[in-house]
């Protein structure tokens, strides 16, 4: 039996009667207006009761009222679609149209009279099903100059006729559940039909009629309690680092708006990993000053961002979740959510990375997927935080298999300062945003040599080939023009330049020139202030995989890249890629004797080089 959970959610059709939408019937104001109202109501309450039939009821109202198309554009004229709506429709009807519902327009009446009601309300003309007046034409003018009834074929035209009309709607959208309101016996008979609506809500704010309310499974006054019942979205963020607190902040403008098409609840909550801030706890800063001192200073997040030290307290009741973490936690947070998330909950990752297991590579949204059993969309683009905050134009695209839930994350994330487009290929969008990190080092060690723009425009170049063709090898169905996106060039251009994987490998190139070596973990402890490098640890990952598939000459840029950063090459060899990775590998000859071949630095083991995984903030 359909409750009122139905109506709540988001996946029907909603249809209307046009009694529930105006303040009085078209037809019984047509009569009053054409000085004929008295007989003409009464016959419209005898119908509405149920004591006459339906199309008895229409040819007598019709012929006692014998208007004229003049006499009808007069009526419109003086009586203004918007000077007659129930207070509160509109709103209902905008609030469920942004949530994707479609809205349907029923009516015992005529098109002439329902056709401005519904442009005003935005419902589509294919969206109404009413009764044709039949005119009398001119056979000089051919004009319309008598009313001689109308057309008895339309579903409208007879009791149980809409019903009928919910069968063509159900045509329409077989999958969809139908929620009809209406104020009379006929569209009662809405619901009381095999196939007809699935939930009936009775209206008495016009006229209450005690068997309409009798057998509704819903009775209101006031659109005002449609409108509140809707469902709305909470919105849980996971992770609290730079780029998370820039996508909180525009999430948090985006649902605290006085809109009764909104679909989020106003409050977002923000997983925070707990630590101290000036001797005080890190949450506790955050909701006094509504602000993150420590990742994202100076930017406002939004009063309604609530932070909280715990994970499971964050997607508590969450409807959507967004996952903004280093990609090396990601694994462990998954785990902690396991069996704690609402079933039809829905995911996007943020992160940008991968997890290498003996049995082959595993995206985020992949883990997400796998642990957690949700959807999961990913947010890619050339998106430096700071920028961000500072409402810099920015763009960036979604990934996603569920076009729903893509277009609901849209909603969330977008604004005027920060586009968004949709991509059906969530699995190309988050390669390139795995494997930017890995160009952005060579990037940085370019500049660390103090080279040109030439040799930095070569090695994104090349970066760009092959991040396209790992990523076409190991998933044959990202599309090629995945990597023209702004998750592709855009994202690797704003990286080569802007990022923190390029500021962290000039600071260390520069050292090893300087002759006085620093680790990345120094560099990074130094530099980023607690976020975390994301390079790094992403090359060793993907170059086991080219390990293993005996793929290092294929992409010399990454082995090259993964060489260096290990101590197997000196910087330089990031601009002669094609000579560094042609020695042999490293990893299977450890232990062994140099060959002469590779000019060596100080050399570091693969597990050394892999940022640790400490306390962080996401």
């Amino acid at each position: 039996m359909a409750t009122r959970a139905t109506y709540g959610s988001f996946q029907f059709d909603f249809l209307t009667s046009a009694g529930t939408v105006t303040v009085n019937d078209s037809l019984d104001l047509l009569a009053q207006f054409m000085g004929v109202q008295e007989p003409v109501e009464a016959l419209t309450n005898l119908a509405m009761d149920g004591s006459l039939s339906l199309q008895r009821a229409l040819e007598e109202r019709l012929a006692i009222i014998d208007c004229t198309p003049a006499d009808i554009q007069r009526f419109i004229v003086e009586h203004p679609p918007a000077s007659r709506l129930v207070p509160g429709i509109k709103e209902l009807i905008t609030a469920l149209q942004a949530r994707g519902v479609a809205v349907y327009l029923i009516s015992g009446g005529f098109r002439e009279l329902i056709l401005p009601i519904a442009a005003h309300l935005g419902i589509p003309k294919g969206n109404v099903f009413a009764n044709r007046m039949n005119w009398q034409w001119d056979d000089e003018t051919g004009a319309p100059t008598k009313l001689v009834g109308f057309d008895t074929s339309e579903p409208t035209a007879h009791n149980q006729g809409k019903p009928q009309a919910i069968a063509r709607i159900r045509q329409r959208n077989p999958y969809n559940t139908v929620v009809m309101i209406g104020d009379g016996i006929t569209d009662l008979e809405a619901v009381q039909t095999t196939g007809g609506a699935d939930l009936f809500i009775g209206y008495g704010g016009v006229v209450e009629r005690p068997a309409v309310a009798a057998e509704a499974e819903w009775y209101v006054y006031d659109y005002k309690a449609l409108v509140d019942s809707l469902a709305r979205y909470r919105v849980a963020m996971i992770g609290s680092g730079a780029w998370a607190c820039a996508v909180v902040r525009m999430m948090a403008q985006n649902t605290k708006v006085d809109d009764p098409a909104d679909e989020f609840v106003d409050e977002i909550r923000m997983w925070v990993y707990e630590e101290d801030y000036q001797g005080r706890k890190l949450t506790e800063v955050i909701n006094e000053t509504h602000e993150n001192p420590k990742y994202f200073p100076g930017f406002h997040l939004g009063d309604n961002v609530v932070a909280v030290p715990s994970i499971e307290e964050a997607a508590d009741g969450a409807d959507l979740i967004v996952l903004c973490a280093p990609h090396q936690f990601v694994h462990g947070i998954c785990k902690q959510l396991m069996g704690k998330v609402k079933p039809d909950a829905a995911a996007i990752s943020l992160t940008k990375g991968m997890r290498v297991r003996p049995e082959g590579p595993q995206l985020i949204s992949q883990m997400v997927r796998r642990y957690l059993n949700i959807d999961c969309a990913v947010l890619m683009g050339a998106n430096i935080a700071t920028d961000i905050g500072r409402e810099q134009l920015s763009e960036a695209v979604i990934g996603y298999d569920n076009l729903d839930q893509a277009e609901r994350f849209k909603k969330l994330f977008e604004r005027p300062y920060f586009r968004i487009g949709l991509l059906p290929d969530p699995v190309g969008a988050e390669m390139c945003g795995t494997l930017k990190n890995i160009v952005a080092l060579g990037a940085g060690m370019v500049d660390g040599l103090g080279l040109g723009p030439n040799s930095k425009a070569t090695i994104i170049r090349q970066g760009l080939v092959e991040m396209r063709r790992f990523s076409r090898a190991l998933y044959p169905s990202v599309r090629e023009d995945t990597f023209l996106e702004c998750c592709g060039v855009g994202d690797l251009v704003a990286t080569c330049y802007g990022g923190r994987n390029r500021l962290v490998a000039e600071a260390w190139t520069r050292a090893h020139m300087d002759g006085s070596p620093r680790t990345f973990e120094e560099l990074e402890s130094e530099l980023l202030k607690g976020q975390k490098l994301q390079g790094v640890l992403t090359s060793n990952e993907v170059q086991e995989i080219l390990r293993k598939r005996h793929w290092e000459q294929d992409y010399p840029l990454f082995t090259t890249i993964n060489r260096i950063i290990n101590g197997y090459l000196t910087p330089k060899f990031v601009v002669d890629y094609e000579a560094g990775c042609t020695f042999s590998d490293p990893a299977t000859a450890e232990g062994s004797d140099d060959d002469g071949d590779a000019p060596p630095v100080q050399r570091r083991s693969r597990k050394e080089s892999v940022v640790p995984a400490v306390s962080v903030s996401a």
